[in-house]
Protein backbone atom coordinates (compact mmCIF):
# COMPACT_ATOMS: atom_id res chain seq x y z
CA UNK A 1 0.00 0.00 0.00
CA UNK A 2 3.14 2.02 0.95
CA UNK A 3 4.71 1.34 -2.27
CA UNK A 4 1.39 2.44 -4.25
CA UNK A 5 0.95 5.49 -2.26
CA UNK A 6 4.70 6.71 -3.38
CA UNK A 7 3.98 5.70 -7.02
CA UNK A 8 1.22 8.03 -7.18
CA UNK A 9 3.08 10.73 -5.20
CA UNK A 10 6.28 10.59 -8.05
CA UNK A 11 3.62 10.13 -10.71
CA UNK A 12 1.67 13.25 -10.79
CA UNK A 13 3.85 15.43 -8.09
CA UNK A 14 0.82 15.73 -5.64
CA UNK A 15 2.02 15.32 -1.67
CA UNK A 16 -2.24 15.14 -0.80
CA UNK A 17 -5.05 12.99 -0.26
CA UNK A 18 -6.90 10.71 -3.40
CA UNK A 19 -9.55 14.07 -3.07
CA UNK A 20 -6.81 16.05 -4.45
CA UNK A 21 -4.94 13.81 -6.52
CA UNK A 22 -8.30 13.29 -8.88
CA UNK A 23 -8.85 17.23 -8.53
CA UNK A 24 -5.64 17.36 -9.95
CA UNK A 25 -5.90 14.75 -12.59
CA UNK A 26 -9.17 15.65 -13.58
CA UNK A 27 -7.98 19.28 -13.68
CA UNK A 28 -4.70 18.03 -15.85
CA UNK A 29 -7.18 16.02 -18.51
CA UNK A 30 -9.14 19.08 -19.15
CA UNK A 31 -6.16 20.66 -19.91
CA UNK A 32 -5.32 18.14 -22.41
CA UNK A 33 -8.65 18.13 -24.21
CA UNK A 34 -7.92 22.20 -24.43
CA UNK A 35 -5.33 21.30 -26.22
CA UNK A 36 -6.30 18.50 -28.24
CA UNK A 37 -8.98 20.76 -29.40
CA UNK A 38 -6.96 23.58 -30.19
CA UNK A 39 -5.08 21.14 -32.37
CA UNK A 40 -7.54 19.67 -34.13
CA UNK A 41 -9.13 22.76 -34.73
CA UNK A 42 -5.72 24.12 -36.72
CA UNK A 43 -5.54 20.50 -38.20
CA UNK A 44 -8.75 20.78 -39.48
CA UNK A 45 -8.49 24.55 -41.16
CA UNK A 46 -5.44 23.20 -42.77
CA UNK A 47 -7.18 19.72 -43.99
CA UNK A 48 -10.50 20.78 -44.41
CA UNK A 49 -10.68 24.29 -45.90
CA UNK A 50 -10.60 24.26 -49.49
CA UNK A 51 -12.10 25.90 -52.86
CA UNK A 52 -14.90 23.78 -51.85
CA UNK A 53 -16.15 24.50 -49.11
CA UNK A 54 -17.19 28.14 -48.15
CA UNK A 55 -15.72 30.56 -45.54
CA UNK A 56 -19.24 30.40 -44.17
CA UNK A 57 -19.26 26.57 -43.19
CA UNK A 58 -15.62 27.07 -41.91
CA UNK A 59 -16.04 29.19 -39.74
CA UNK A 60 -19.23 27.57 -38.31
CA UNK A 61 -16.92 24.21 -37.85
CA UNK A 62 -14.31 26.59 -36.36
CA UNK A 63 -16.86 28.16 -33.92
CA UNK A 64 -18.47 24.70 -32.67
CA UNK A 65 -15.15 23.29 -31.69
CA UNK A 66 -13.72 26.58 -29.87
CA UNK A 67 -17.22 26.61 -27.72
CA UNK A 68 -16.32 23.73 -26.51
CA UNK A 69 -13.43 24.89 -25.39
CA UNK A 70 -14.29 28.94 -24.75
CA UNK A 71 -17.36 29.73 -23.97
CA UNK A 72 -17.58 32.05 -26.98
CA UNK A 73 -20.87 33.65 -28.40
CA UNK A 74 -19.93 35.11 -32.56
CA UNK A 75 -17.32 34.43 -34.31
CA UNK A 76 -16.98 36.89 -37.54
CA UNK A 77 -14.09 37.49 -40.50
CA UNK A 78 -13.16 40.97 -42.10
CA UNK A 79 -10.98 41.20 -44.79
CA UNK A 80 -8.79 43.99 -45.76
CA UNK A 81 -8.22 44.92 -49.47
CA UNK A 82 -7.51 48.17 -51.76
CA UNK A 83 -6.91 49.89 -48.20
CA UNK A 84 -11.03 48.38 -47.07
CA UNK A 85 -11.92 46.37 -44.34
CA UNK A 86 -15.00 44.80 -45.50
CA UNK A 87 -16.91 42.64 -43.30
CA UNK A 88 -17.08 38.84 -45.26
CA UNK A 89 -18.87 36.41 -42.97
CA UNK A 90 -20.24 35.87 -39.70
CA UNK A 91 -21.65 33.00 -37.49
CA UNK A 92 -24.28 32.52 -35.54
CA UNK A 93 -26.47 34.42 -38.91
CA UNK A 94 -28.22 36.40 -36.10
CA UNK A 95 -25.71 38.03 -34.53
CA UNK A 96 -25.21 39.89 -37.53
CA UNK A 97 -25.27 43.65 -37.08
CA UNK A 98 -24.03 45.00 -40.32
CA UNK A 99 -25.08 43.93 -43.38
CA UNK A 100 -22.10 41.57 -45.15
CA UNK A 101 -20.28 43.64 -47.29
CA UNK A 102 -20.20 46.37 -45.18
CA UNK A 103 -17.32 48.34 -44.99
CA UNK A 104 -16.04 49.71 -41.67
CA UNK A 105 -15.15 52.93 -41.06
CA UNK A 106 -11.37 54.05 -39.91
CA UNK A 107 -12.33 56.36 -37.55
CA UNK A 108 -12.12 55.44 -33.99
CA UNK A 109 -12.74 51.94 -35.09
CA UNK A 110 -11.44 49.11 -32.73
CA UNK A 111 -10.75 47.02 -36.10
CA UNK A 112 -8.54 49.28 -38.12
CA UNK A 113 -6.09 49.61 -34.77
CA UNK A 114 -5.79 45.80 -34.83
CA UNK A 115 -4.66 46.50 -39.02
CA UNK A 116 -2.35 49.10 -37.96
CA UNK A 117 -0.79 47.90 -35.20
CA UNK A 118 -0.58 43.96 -36.95
CA UNK A 119 -1.35 43.04 -32.62
CA UNK A 120 -3.99 41.19 -31.08
CA UNK A 121 -6.76 42.93 -29.01
CA UNK A 122 -8.57 41.62 -26.17
CA UNK A 123 -11.37 44.35 -25.42
CA UNK A 124 -13.85 44.35 -22.74
CA UNK A 125 -16.87 46.12 -23.88
CA UNK A 126 -17.90 49.51 -21.85
CA UNK A 127 -20.96 50.03 -20.68
CA UNK A 128 -21.19 53.86 -20.99
CA UNK A 129 -17.69 54.71 -22.49
CA UNK A 130 -17.73 54.77 -26.71
CA UNK A 131 -14.39 54.93 -27.21
CA UNK A 132 -14.91 52.64 -30.74
CA UNK A 133 -17.48 52.85 -32.82
CA UNK A 134 -17.95 49.17 -32.35
CA UNK A 135 -18.46 49.05 -28.86
CA UNK A 136 -22.41 50.35 -29.36
CA UNK A 137 -22.97 47.49 -31.64
CA UNK A 138 -21.00 44.67 -29.59
CA UNK A 139 -23.04 45.63 -26.52
CA UNK A 140 -26.31 45.49 -28.84
CA UNK A 141 -25.17 42.05 -29.38
CA UNK A 142 -24.57 41.47 -26.09
CA UNK A 143 -21.37 40.72 -25.98
CA UNK A 144 -19.01 41.59 -23.08
CA UNK A 145 -15.76 40.80 -24.39
CA UNK A 146 -14.32 40.32 -27.87
CA UNK A 147 -10.91 39.09 -28.87
CA UNK A 148 -9.78 40.75 -32.14
CA UNK A 149 -6.65 38.80 -34.10
CA UNK A 150 -4.57 39.97 -36.96
CA UNK A 151 -4.67 37.93 -40.09
CA UNK A 152 -1.09 38.21 -41.65
CA UNK A 153 0.18 36.43 -44.73
CA UNK A 154 3.93 36.94 -46.04
CA UNK A 155 4.55 39.86 -43.67
CA UNK A 156 1.25 41.66 -45.33
CA UNK A 157 -2.31 41.86 -43.01
CA UNK A 158 -5.05 40.36 -44.96
CA UNK A 159 -8.11 40.72 -42.23
CA UNK A 160 -9.19 40.44 -38.57
CA UNK A 161 -10.74 37.27 -36.98
CA UNK A 162 -13.12 38.84 -34.59
CA UNK A 163 -14.13 36.21 -31.24
CA UNK A 164 -16.78 37.88 -29.35
CA UNK A 165 -18.09 36.12 -25.73
CA UNK A 166 -21.14 37.45 -23.24
CA UNK A 167 -19.32 37.15 -20.67
CA UNK A 168 -15.74 38.76 -19.35
CA UNK A 169 -13.06 35.53 -20.72
CA UNK A 170 -10.27 35.27 -18.96
CA UNK A 171 -7.30 34.05 -21.91
CA UNK A 172 -3.80 33.24 -20.64
CA UNK A 173 -1.03 33.56 -22.35
CA UNK A 174 -1.17 29.60 -23.99
CA UNK A 175 -4.62 30.70 -25.46
CA UNK A 176 -3.45 33.78 -26.99
CA UNK A 177 -0.54 31.96 -28.64
CA UNK A 178 -3.22 29.44 -29.36
CA UNK A 179 -5.75 32.06 -31.61
CA UNK A 180 -2.32 33.87 -33.12
CA UNK A 181 -1.18 29.93 -34.27
CA UNK A 182 -5.23 29.82 -35.51
CA UNK A 183 -5.14 33.20 -36.85
CA UNK A 184 -1.69 32.80 -38.93
CA UNK A 185 -3.12 29.18 -40.13
CA UNK A 186 -6.34 31.00 -41.45
CA UNK A 187 -4.50 33.77 -43.43
CA UNK A 188 -2.86 31.20 -45.11
CA UNK A 189 -5.96 29.62 -46.13
CA UNK A 190 -7.42 32.54 -47.42
CA UNK A 191 -4.53 33.45 -49.10
CA UNK A 192 -4.34 30.65 -50.78
CA UNK A 193 -7.62 30.28 -51.60
CA UNK A 194 -7.54 33.92 -53.34
CA UNK A 195 -4.82 32.49 -55.23
CA UNK A 196 -6.12 29.26 -56.27
CA UNK A 197 -9.33 31.22 -57.24
CA UNK A 198 -7.46 33.54 -59.56
CA UNK A 199 -5.87 30.58 -61.18
CA UNK A 200 -9.44 29.25 -61.86
CA UNK A 201 -11.09 31.94 -62.80
CA UNK A 202 -8.06 32.35 -65.35
CA UNK A 203 -8.20 28.69 -66.20
CA UNK A 204 -12.02 28.82 -66.84
CA UNK A 205 -11.65 32.51 -69.01
CA UNK A 206 -9.00 30.52 -71.12
CA UNK A 207 -11.10 27.57 -71.72
CA UNK A 208 -14.38 29.46 -72.46
CA UNK A 209 -11.88 31.16 -74.96
CA UNK A 210 -10.85 28.28 -76.41
CA UNK A 211 -14.32 26.66 -76.79
CA UNK A 212 -16.07 29.75 -78.12
CA UNK A 213 -13.14 30.31 -80.75
CA UNK A 214 -15.28 29.69 -84.10
CA UNK A 215 -12.40 28.56 -85.83
CA UNK A 216 -11.40 24.92 -85.81
CA UNK A 217 -8.71 24.40 -82.72
CA UNK A 218 -6.51 21.36 -81.82
CA UNK A 219 -4.19 20.18 -79.63
CA UNK A 220 -2.04 17.06 -80.72
CA UNK A 221 0.83 15.08 -79.56
CA UNK A 222 4.03 14.67 -81.32
CA UNK A 223 2.49 11.38 -82.66
CA UNK A 224 -0.51 13.13 -84.09
CA UNK A 225 -2.59 11.95 -81.08
CA UNK A 226 -5.50 13.86 -80.63
CA UNK A 227 -5.20 15.67 -76.85
CA UNK A 228 -7.89 18.29 -76.59
CA UNK A 229 -10.13 20.18 -79.17
CA UNK A 230 -13.12 22.92 -79.29
CA UNK A 231 -16.49 22.88 -80.35
CA UNK A 232 -15.59 24.03 -83.61
CA UNK A 233 -13.57 21.22 -84.42
CA UNK A 234 -15.96 18.93 -82.75
CA UNK A 235 -18.53 20.14 -84.65
CA UNK A 236 -16.75 19.95 -87.89
CA UNK A 237 -15.30 16.51 -87.57
CA UNK A 238 -17.95 15.05 -85.42
CA UNK A 239 -15.64 14.05 -82.79
CA UNK A 240 -16.67 11.80 -80.08
CA UNK A 241 -16.04 10.10 -77.07
CA UNK A 242 -12.49 9.73 -76.11
CA UNK A 243 -10.09 12.43 -78.42
CA UNK A 244 -6.95 10.25 -77.51
CA UNK A 245 -8.44 7.41 -79.77
CA UNK A 246 -8.30 9.51 -82.73
CA UNK A 247 -5.32 10.68 -84.85
CA UNK A 248 -4.79 14.00 -87.12
CA UNK A 249 -3.92 11.91 -90.01
CA UNK A 250 -7.35 10.20 -90.03
CA UNK A 251 -9.43 13.50 -89.19
CA UNK A 252 -7.42 14.97 -92.60
CA UNK A 253 -7.22 11.56 -94.01
CA UNK A 254 -3.51 12.32 -95.37
CA UNK A 255 -1.09 9.45 -95.46
CA UNK A 256 1.08 9.40 -92.17
CA UNK A 257 4.55 10.72 -94.67
CA UNK A 258 2.29 13.40 -95.57
CA UNK A 259 1.61 14.37 -91.54
CA UNK A 260 2.52 18.37 -91.36
CA UNK A 261 3.21 17.65 -87.16
CA UNK A 262 6.51 15.90 -88.68
CA UNK A 263 7.34 18.82 -90.03
CA UNK A 264 7.15 20.97 -87.33
CA UNK A 265 9.41 18.45 -85.02
CA UNK A 266 12.22 18.40 -87.71
CA UNK A 267 12.01 22.15 -88.68
CA UNK A 268 10.99 23.69 -84.76
CA UNK A 269 8.94 26.09 -86.78
CA UNK A 270 4.94 26.82 -87.92
CA UNK A 271 4.03 25.02 -90.72
CA UNK A 272 1.28 26.59 -93.10
CA UNK A 273 -0.54 23.89 -95.39
CA UNK A 274 -4.42 24.07 -97.38
CA UNK A 275 -6.11 21.02 -97.39
CA UNK A 276 -9.27 19.76 -98.80
CA UNK A 277 -11.25 17.87 -96.01
CA UNK A 278 -14.84 16.56 -96.46
CA UNK A 279 -14.98 18.89 -100.19
CA UNK A 280 -14.60 21.99 -98.07
CA UNK A 281 -10.92 24.27 -98.55
CA UNK A 282 -9.49 25.08 -95.10
CA UNK A 283 -6.46 26.56 -94.03
CA UNK A 284 -4.07 24.39 -91.74
CA UNK A 285 -1.58 26.04 -89.37
CA UNK A 286 0.10 24.35 -86.79
CA UNK A 287 2.53 25.68 -83.84
CA UNK A 288 4.98 23.79 -82.17
CA UNK A 289 4.62 24.08 -78.32
CA UNK A 290 8.03 23.97 -76.12
CA UNK A 291 8.39 23.37 -72.54
CA UNK A 292 10.76 24.54 -70.49
CA UNK A 293 13.93 22.92 -72.11
CA UNK A 294 13.05 24.48 -75.26
CA UNK A 295 11.78 20.19 -76.51
CA UNK A 296 8.86 20.31 -78.28
CA UNK A 297 6.30 18.14 -76.62
CA UNK A 298 2.92 18.96 -78.25
CA UNK A 299 1.39 20.49 -81.50
CA UNK A 300 -1.27 23.28 -81.61
CA UNK A 301 -3.58 23.01 -85.10
CA UNK A 302 -5.49 26.03 -86.00
CA UNK A 303 -7.52 25.34 -89.00
CA UNK A 304 -10.00 27.84 -90.60
CA UNK A 305 -12.33 26.60 -93.51
CA UNK A 306 -12.23 29.50 -96.35
CA UNK A 307 -14.25 27.96 -98.77
CA UNK A 308 -16.31 30.66 -98.68
CA UNK A 309 -14.31 33.17 -98.41
CA UNK A 310 -12.66 31.76 -101.68
CA UNK A 311 -16.52 31.78 -103.22
CA UNK A 312 -17.17 35.11 -102.74
CA UNK A 313 -13.70 36.13 -103.92
CA UNK A 314 -14.58 33.95 -107.34
CA UNK A 315 -17.54 35.87 -107.41
CA UNK A 316 -15.76 39.13 -106.70
CA UNK A 317 -13.39 38.22 -109.82
CA UNK A 318 -16.08 37.63 -112.25
CA UNK A 319 -18.55 40.13 -110.80
CA UNK A 320 -15.84 42.56 -112.23
CA UNK A 321 -15.49 40.22 -115.51
CA UNK A 322 -19.22 40.72 -115.93
CA UNK A 323 -18.88 44.58 -115.06
CA UNK A 324 -15.95 44.32 -117.78
CA UNK A 325 -18.00 43.12 -120.53
CA UNK A 326 -21.07 45.50 -119.73
CA UNK A 327 -18.99 48.35 -120.28
CA UNK A 328 -17.64 46.87 -123.26
CA UNK A 329 -21.15 46.21 -124.82
CA UNK A 330 -22.51 48.94 -123.63
CA UNK A 331 -19.69 50.76 -125.85
CA UNK A 332 -19.97 47.75 -128.64
CA UNK A 333 -24.21 48.68 -128.39
CA UNK A 334 -23.50 52.51 -129.18
CA UNK A 335 -21.23 51.71 -132.14
CA UNK A 336 -22.97 49.09 -133.59
CA UNK A 337 -26.65 50.98 -132.91
CA UNK A 338 -26.03 53.64 -135.68
CA UNK A 339 -25.61 51.60 -138.30
CA UNK A 340 -27.85 49.18 -137.77
CA UNK A 341 -30.51 51.65 -137.95
CA UNK A 342 -29.26 52.43 -141.40
CA UNK A 343 -29.02 49.22 -142.04
CA UNK A 344 -32.77 48.00 -140.94
CA UNK A 345 -34.51 51.43 -142.11
CA UNK A 346 -32.46 51.19 -145.47
CA UNK A 347 -33.91 47.62 -145.99
CA UNK A 348 -36.85 48.75 -144.96
CA UNK A 349 -37.76 51.08 -147.55
CA UNK A 350 -35.96 49.01 -150.15
CA UNK A 351 -38.09 46.40 -149.33
CA UNK A 352 -41.50 48.49 -149.99
CA UNK A 353 -40.14 49.10 -153.60
CA UNK A 354 -39.80 45.48 -154.75
CA UNK A 355 -42.19 42.93 -155.25
CA UNK A 356 -41.84 39.93 -152.31
CA UNK A 357 -41.83 37.65 -155.36
CA UNK A 358 -38.45 39.11 -156.66
CA UNK A 359 -34.67 37.54 -156.04
CA UNK A 360 -34.05 41.34 -154.78
CA UNK A 361 -36.86 41.26 -152.24
CA UNK A 362 -35.79 37.65 -150.98
CA UNK A 363 -32.15 39.51 -150.56
CA UNK A 364 -33.38 42.46 -148.52
CA UNK A 365 -35.49 40.22 -146.43
CA UNK A 366 -32.28 38.60 -145.65
CA UNK A 367 -30.38 41.58 -144.67
CA UNK A 368 -33.20 43.11 -142.72
CA UNK A 369 -33.47 39.65 -140.68
CA UNK A 370 -30.04 39.85 -140.00
CA UNK A 371 -29.87 43.03 -138.52
CA UNK A 372 -32.63 42.73 -136.33
CA UNK A 373 -31.07 39.63 -135.10
CA UNK A 374 -27.26 41.44 -134.46
CA UNK A 375 -29.38 43.86 -132.58
CA UNK A 376 -31.25 41.21 -130.19
CA UNK A 377 -27.71 39.87 -129.52
CA UNK A 378 -26.17 43.26 -128.79
CA UNK A 379 -29.44 43.33 -126.42
CA UNK A 380 -29.35 40.39 -125.27
CA UNK A 381 -25.80 40.77 -124.12
CA UNK A 382 -26.58 44.23 -122.85
CA UNK A 383 -28.97 42.43 -120.19
CA UNK A 384 -26.68 39.55 -119.30
CA UNK A 385 -24.11 41.77 -117.99
CA UNK A 386 -26.08 43.89 -116.57
CA UNK A 387 -24.95 44.22 -112.42
CA UNK A 388 -26.94 47.06 -111.30
CA UNK A 389 -30.09 45.21 -110.21
CA UNK A 390 -30.25 41.60 -109.22
CA UNK A 391 -33.41 41.86 -107.41
CA UNK A 392 -35.56 38.75 -106.80
CA UNK A 393 -38.69 37.93 -108.97
CA UNK A 394 -40.91 35.34 -110.51
CA UNK A 395 -38.96 33.79 -113.41
CA UNK A 396 -38.60 30.52 -115.68
CA UNK A 397 -36.00 29.11 -116.08
CA UNK A 398 -36.72 28.61 -119.82
CA UNK A 399 -36.21 32.12 -120.35
CA UNK A 400 -33.16 31.81 -119.26
CA UNK A 401 -31.83 29.18 -121.42
CA UNK A 402 -33.44 30.69 -124.11
CA UNK A 403 -31.50 34.08 -123.88
CA UNK A 404 -28.54 32.19 -123.01
CA UNK A 405 -28.74 30.31 -126.19
CA UNK A 406 -29.72 33.52 -127.87
CA UNK A 407 -25.91 34.24 -127.05
CA UNK A 408 -23.61 31.12 -127.76
CA UNK A 409 -25.77 28.88 -130.11
CA UNK A 410 -23.85 29.89 -133.00
CA UNK A 411 -20.75 29.50 -131.97
CA UNK A 412 -21.26 26.26 -130.31
CA UNK A 413 -22.63 24.79 -133.47
CA UNK A 414 -19.89 25.93 -135.37
CA UNK A 415 -17.68 23.47 -133.49
CA UNK A 416 -19.80 20.62 -134.81
CA UNK A 417 -21.07 20.01 -132.02
CA UNK A 418 -25.39 19.56 -131.86
CA UNK A 419 -27.46 21.12 -129.22
CA UNK A 420 -30.20 19.26 -127.96
CA UNK A 421 -33.12 21.41 -125.93
CA UNK A 422 -36.25 20.02 -124.61
CA UNK A 423 -37.93 22.61 -122.62
CA UNK A 424 -41.17 21.79 -120.56
CA UNK A 425 -42.75 24.61 -121.46
CA UNK A 426 -45.13 23.75 -118.17
CA UNK A 427 -42.35 23.87 -115.78
CA UNK A 428 -43.02 25.65 -112.38
CA UNK A 429 -41.70 29.35 -112.27
CA UNK A 430 -38.98 30.17 -109.33
CA UNK A 431 -38.29 32.91 -107.20
CA UNK A 432 -35.13 34.92 -108.25
CA UNK A 433 -33.23 37.12 -110.78
CA UNK A 434 -33.45 35.89 -114.44
CA UNK A 435 -30.00 36.83 -115.29
CA UNK A 436 -28.57 35.24 -112.80
CA UNK A 437 -29.28 32.40 -113.47
CA UNK A 438 -28.94 32.67 -116.81
CA UNK A 439 -25.10 32.97 -115.68
CA UNK A 440 -25.15 29.39 -114.45
CA UNK A 441 -26.70 28.64 -117.73
CA UNK A 442 -24.30 30.19 -119.68
CA UNK A 443 -21.41 28.14 -116.92
CA UNK A 444 -22.68 24.59 -117.50
CA UNK A 445 -22.44 25.19 -121.38
CA UNK A 446 -19.24 26.70 -121.81
CA UNK A 447 -17.95 24.26 -119.76
CA UNK A 448 -19.88 21.19 -122.27
CA UNK A 449 -18.46 22.87 -124.88
CA UNK A 450 -15.07 23.15 -123.70
CA UNK A 451 -15.25 18.76 -122.64
CA UNK A 452 -16.23 18.16 -126.13
CA UNK A 453 -13.50 20.25 -127.60
CA UNK A 454 -11.23 17.50 -126.10
CA UNK A 455 -13.26 14.61 -127.67
CA UNK A 456 -12.37 12.98 -130.58
CA UNK A 457 -14.53 10.71 -133.32
CA UNK A 458 -17.77 10.20 -132.21
CA UNK A 459 -20.47 12.79 -132.42
CA UNK A 460 -20.39 15.55 -129.98
CA UNK A 461 -24.20 16.55 -128.30
CA UNK A 462 -25.04 18.98 -125.57
CA UNK A 463 -28.49 18.17 -123.74
CA UNK A 464 -30.70 20.69 -122.39
CA UNK A 465 -33.80 19.69 -120.56
CA UNK A 466 -35.89 21.68 -118.49
CA UNK A 467 -38.58 19.84 -116.00
CA UNK A 468 -40.44 19.50 -112.44
CA UNK A 469 -39.78 17.34 -109.85
CA UNK A 470 -41.13 16.52 -106.31
CA UNK A 471 -38.45 15.61 -103.16
CA UNK A 472 -39.35 14.38 -99.84
CA UNK A 473 -43.00 16.73 -100.39
CA UNK A 474 -41.13 19.99 -102.05
CA UNK A 475 -41.33 20.96 -105.56
CA UNK A 476 -38.37 21.43 -107.57
CA UNK A 477 -37.44 23.02 -111.11
CA UNK A 478 -34.68 21.30 -112.88
CA UNK A 479 -31.97 22.30 -115.78
CA UNK A 480 -30.03 19.15 -116.80
CA UNK A 481 -27.43 20.03 -119.41
CA UNK A 482 -25.54 16.70 -120.48
CA UNK A 483 -22.69 16.29 -122.76
CA UNK A 484 -20.96 12.71 -124.11
CA UNK A 485 -17.04 15.03 -123.56
CA UNK A 486 -14.52 13.70 -121.70
CA UNK A 487 -15.43 13.22 -118.42
CA UNK A 488 -14.38 14.10 -114.98
CA UNK A 489 -12.13 11.99 -112.77
CA UNK A 490 -13.40 10.56 -110.02
CA UNK A 491 -11.05 11.94 -107.34
CA UNK A 492 -12.03 15.53 -109.52
CA UNK A 493 -15.05 15.31 -108.87
CA UNK A 494 -15.47 16.15 -105.02
CA UNK A 495 -13.29 19.17 -105.61
CA UNK A 496 -15.03 20.53 -109.07
CA UNK A 497 -17.29 23.23 -106.94
CA UNK A 498 -14.29 24.90 -104.87
CA UNK A 499 -13.19 28.18 -106.17
CA UNK A 500 -10.25 28.55 -108.84
CA UNK A 501 -9.88 24.54 -109.06
CA UNK A 502 -10.04 23.89 -112.87
CA UNK A 503 -8.79 20.69 -115.00
CA UNK A 504 -8.84 22.30 -117.91
CA UNK A 505 -5.05 23.29 -119.44
CA UNK A 506 -3.48 26.45 -118.41
CA UNK A 507 -4.92 29.43 -119.99
CA UNK A 508 -8.31 28.09 -120.75
CA UNK A 509 -10.02 28.29 -117.24
CA UNK A 510 -9.93 29.96 -114.58
CA UNK A 511 -11.77 27.65 -112.22
CA UNK A 512 -14.31 29.96 -111.08
CA UNK A 513 -17.69 28.88 -113.28
CA UNK A 514 -18.73 26.37 -111.22
CA UNK A 515 -17.54 28.05 -107.72
CA UNK A 516 -19.68 31.44 -108.88
CA UNK A 517 -22.69 29.04 -110.17
CA UNK A 518 -23.21 27.21 -107.42
CA UNK A 519 -22.47 30.29 -105.06
CA UNK A 520 -25.85 31.51 -106.95
CA UNK A 521 -27.61 28.38 -106.66
CA UNK A 522 -27.26 28.45 -103.49
CA UNK A 523 -28.19 31.81 -103.05
CA UNK A 524 -31.58 31.27 -104.70
CA UNK A 525 -32.26 28.82 -101.97
CA UNK A 526 -31.24 25.70 -104.88
CA UNK A 527 -28.03 23.26 -105.91
CA UNK A 528 -26.14 21.61 -108.53
CA UNK A 529 -24.91 18.21 -108.89
CA UNK A 530 -22.78 16.73 -110.84
CA UNK A 531 -22.53 13.07 -112.55
CA UNK A 532 -19.68 11.98 -114.77
CA UNK A 533 -17.37 9.16 -115.64
CA UNK A 534 -14.02 9.42 -117.17
CA UNK A 535 -14.27 9.21 -121.01
CA UNK A 536 -18.10 9.03 -121.11
CA UNK A 537 -19.48 12.61 -120.10
CA UNK A 538 -20.74 14.65 -117.58
CA UNK A 539 -24.36 15.79 -116.70
CA UNK A 540 -24.94 18.98 -114.18
CA UNK A 541 -28.65 19.31 -112.53
CA UNK A 542 -29.13 22.62 -111.03
CA UNK A 543 -32.08 22.63 -108.81
CA UNK A 544 -34.08 25.14 -107.59
CA UNK A 545 -37.06 25.47 -105.61
CA UNK A 546 -41.10 26.31 -107.37
CA UNK A 547 -42.21 29.39 -106.50
CA UNK A 548 -45.01 28.41 -103.88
Amino acid sequence: MNERQQMINLLTGVQSSKKSYYTELKKMVAELKKKNMQLEIINDITKSFNIDMSMDDMLKNTFDKLREIFPIKRISLSLYENDKLTLTNVYPLHSLYFPIGFTLPKERSIYWKVIQSLQKLFYQVQEKEESYVENAVYRELGMKSVLLVPLISKGQVIGVLSIGSSEIVRYDEADLSFFQQFGDQLAVCIENARLYREVLVSKKEWEETFRAVSEMILVVDLEGRILRYNDAAKEFFQIGGSPHTRNICELLAIEQNENPIMENVATQKPVYRRFHIQQRICDFHSYPVFNENQSIYAVIIYINDITEKLQIEAQLVQSGKLAAIGEMAAGIAHELNNPLTAILGNAQLLLRSFPKEERSSTLLSDIYSCGKRCKAIIQNLLTFARQDEYRFADCSINDAVEQVLGLIRDQIQKQNIVIQVNLDHSVEWVEGNLQQIGQIVLNLLINAKDALEEREGAEKVIAIETKTIVEHGSKWVTLSVKDNGIGIDKQHLQEIFNPFFTTKRPGKGTGLGLSVSLGIAQAHGGAIEAISERGKGSEFILKLPAKR
